[in-house]
């Protein structure tokens, strides 16, 4: 070894006392590998034994003479400094395993393939993060301690509720069990910090077990009758798993060899049975038809193969599982023996028993999780589209409510002072109901875990709120805090006093979940008629202070349902900027559509909130102009 490789050996001998690194490091080393490579032959294939790392470079150990490079030999990344991407998942087993396995099968056969074949049933409990190969060893620790911890009080059973929408079917985890996994994975991503110095982002938002995503909406039912088959009631012994992936392939295609191949020409690879290629779809203009350009997950190399000599494959198919902990063991083992040390059986970690600090948990869970404010505007209003005379088009000369047209809502809630107080508080239409469900549908599919939901008092944002919790099944669960400071400009608004609206008992009436214990920053009847500018940036600042502050021990999404306005009144004061100009207030507000968003998250350690990407994108749609068949058979 050259002088700087053997300092950088006794450095790494030194830092990683787990399990005998250096016994492993040390056959690699003998061979004449390089010290970065060997470490990254233990890093990619889990640090199992030295022989099988070893095997990702030389073709046959035990005989000197016919000793060559193989695999990786030709591998022009061989010497970049590129780490895994690791990632914690929580996966179930025994009969649990073997139901998921068969629906996977059966949803397979019967409805195609679709996402959430790439990967073996799993919890995720963190996102992938890097971690430099020398200091993979900490990450098996840090999975040990925090098993250690918290598996006193890991759940026997987990309560799995099955949810069903059109692009998304699976199992949520809700109550205290789920506060359990998310504080097991918090002091994970605490004890990675401290020992191998990588940042990880734990999972804070709702916990689910994927079964079907993005599949065809016409096979929903079908996937729905197979999940109900599964039982998930009974106790399963869940394992958290330590995997990690290449991480310069994650967009790419895989694909496996089904078929041995011999090249023709220098530029094309060797396929064996089993191999793993990877697969870029952008980049195929130069592979004629019938061929892919592709990188082989065995050696490395890039160059072009025949298609039909490949199957799809799955993501996780070349993911190297490195570690796991199994609860139930864990507990199984604490309670044979006391204070018994750690040992590790077939591949697993059988940890001791370890008091557990909770108050050092809680402090870690306010220092790494992270307060978000979602702030939404309400989905389209029928006034909008039938404009200003909309209630005479929908009303009858008694002043009962009638439906003239398929955008008008299917019903109006019941006021005290009868139809005429919806005329400057208009109702959502029904394209708005269904801009509200899209939004929610989505924002269950992004995971998003909501802590608490803040609506404007206008009818349309409480719909709007509404909506969205019934598609997150949180309706029953969240109620809607009414917040009159987060409403519209009064200056916006037609006459000289302030629109009549909705009393939180009128609301509750008609069946909307709002909070009657709530106490807002601004009563309803402070509303100003006609206020300036100034008095309402200042209205919105204070109400966005007192939201945040209202729940700081929730961690999660603070959803506010608000107007176009609020996208930006109440997202600059928590930014610390300014209040716009007002000419450019009004212009940039007729620019945000139905339901647009901005997502503010608070950074704890710099002390201040930034701005980043919402977790759904915005709905696009076209207009659609009334028709009237009698002028369509005149005119032809």
């Amino acid at each position: 070894m050259a002088a700087g490789e053997t300092q950088l050996y006794a450095k790494v001998s030194n830092k990683l006392k787990v399990r005998g690194t250096p016994s492993l490091l040390e056959p690699l080393l003998g061979m004449g590998f390089p010290v970065h490579t060997a470490l990254k032959a233990l890093a990619a294939t889990g640090r199992k034994t030295a022989e099988e790392a070893s095997d990702c470079f030389t073709l046959n150990l035990k005989s000197a003479k016919t000793k060559t490079l193989r695999c990786h030999r030709d591998d022009p990344s061989l010497d970049d400094p590129i780490p895994q991407e690791y990632a914690l998942f929580l996966c179930p087993t025994g009969s649990l395993l073997e139901q998921l396995q068969e629906f996977w099968r059966e949803s397979r056969r019967q409805c195609t393939k679709n996402r959430a074949h790439e990967v073996f049933p799993h919890i995720t409990l963190c996102d992938f993060f890097t971690c430099e190969d020398h200091k993979v060893e900490c990450l098996y620790e840090a999975l040990r301690r925090a098993g250690d911890r918290i598996r006193a009080s890991f759940p026997a059973a987990l309560p799995l509720a099955l949810h069903s929408s059109i692009s998304y079917l699976g199992f949520f985890v809700n109550d205290s069990p789920a506060d359990v996994i998310r504080e097991f994975a918090t002091t994970f991503a605490m004890e990675v910090a401290v020992l191998a110095d990588c940042t990880v982002k734990p999972c804070t938002k709702q916990l689910h077990l994927t079964l079907a995503h993005k599949f065809y909406p016409h096979h929903q039912r079908t996937l729905e009758q197979l999940a109900r088959a599964i039982h998930p009631g009974h106790a399963c012994p869940w394992t958290a798993a330590l995997c990690s992936r290449d991480m310069r392939f994650v967009h790419y295609q895989t694909l496996r060899a089904i078929f041995q191949y011999n090249p023709q020409n220098e530029d094309e690879l060797t396929l064996s049975p089993g191999d793993y290629i990877f697969v870029d779809p952008s980049q195929q203009e130069e592979a004629s038809e019938g061929w892919v350009i592709g990188t082989s997950h065995r050696t490395g190399c890039r160059g072009f193969l025949p298609e039909n000599y490949t199957e799809q494959a799955n993501e996780s198919d070349t993911w190297v599982k490195h570690r796991t902990y199994t609860f139930s063991l864990a507990t199984d083992l604490a309670s044979r023996k006391d204070g018994e040390t750690s040992s590790r059986r077939n591949g697993e970690l059988h940890p001791c028993q370890t008091p557990r600090d909770v108050s050092s948990i809680q402090a870690l869970q306010a220092t790494i999780a992270r307060k978000s404010v979602l702030a939404v505007r309400h989905g389209e209003r029928v006034d909008q589209i039938f404009g200003k005379s909309w209630l005479q088009q929908c009303s009858t000369p008694d002043g009962k409510y009638y439906r003239p047209d398929l955008n008008f809502p299917c019903s109006l809630p019941r006021r005290s002072n009868g139809i005429k107080d919806f005329e400057h508080d208009p109702p959502l239409s029904s394209c708005g109901i269904f801009q509200s469900r899209m939004a929610g549908e989505a924002l269950l599919d992004s995971g998003v875990r909501l802590a608490c939901v803040f609506s404007s008092p206008a009818l349309r944002c409480v719909q709007t709120a509404r909506h969205i919790l019934e598609e997150l099944k949180l309706e029953k669960k969240i109620k809607i805090r009414v917040e009159p400071g987060i409403f519209e400009w009064t200056k916006w608004e037609s006459g000289k006093t302030t629109p009549t609206l909705m009393t939180l008992d009128e609301l509750k009436e008609a069946d909307f979940n709002v909070s009657m214990d709530y106490r807002p920053a601004f009563p309803l009847a402070s509303l100003l008629p006609a206020e300036s500018y100034d008095e309402y940036v200042n209205r919105c600042a204070v109400s966005v202070g007192w939201i945040t502050s209202t729940c700081p021990r929730d961690v999660g999404v603070i959803l506010i349902v608000g107007h176009g306005s609020t996208l930006d009144s109440c997202t600059r004061p928590l930014l610390g900027l300014p209040p716009r100009d007002s000419a450019d207030f009004a212009q940039l507000v007729r620019k945000i559509p139905s339901l647009g968003m901005c997502f503010c998250e608070e950074n704890k350690e710099e002390g201040k909130w930034e701005l980043v990407n919402p977790p759904v994108k915005t709905l696009t749609h076209g207009s659609n102009s009334a028709f009237n068949w009698r002028n369509w058979i005149q005119g032809s």
